[in-house]
């Protein structure tokens, strides 16, 4: 029985194993052009309105924008894609902690 318990254990982590690579990631952006008040609003929605991510920190003062995102759902690239689309280009990737 251990035997046939320990082929099952094995199998359910093969299955699973995929699923433990992807995750929650955050990573700050620094983003350009904001210029005026309402570019952090414009930048946090537009980012927001990306599937995948969960949340969002934009800093006017640092010219950043922290995002937390699910990693099997999005990445950095459509991330940073979606803020360029609102004219506000973010670049320089760094991973959160």
């Amino acid at each position: 029985m251990n035997k046939h318990l320990s082929t099952l254990v094995l199998i359910n982590s093969l299955v699973a194993a995929p699923a433990a690579f992807a995750g929650e990631r955050t990573v700050t952006f620094a983003v350009d052009n904001m210029t005026c008040s309402s570019c952090p609003y414009i930048v946090k929605n537009s980012m927001a309105a990306v599937p995948g991510v969960a949340k969002v920190d934009v800093s006017f003062k640092a010219k950043s924008a922290t995002v937390t995102f699910d990693d099997a759902k999005t990445n950095p690239d459509a991330i940073a894609a979606a803020s360029m689309n609102a004219g506000y280009p973010a670049h320089g990737a760094r991973q959160g902690s």
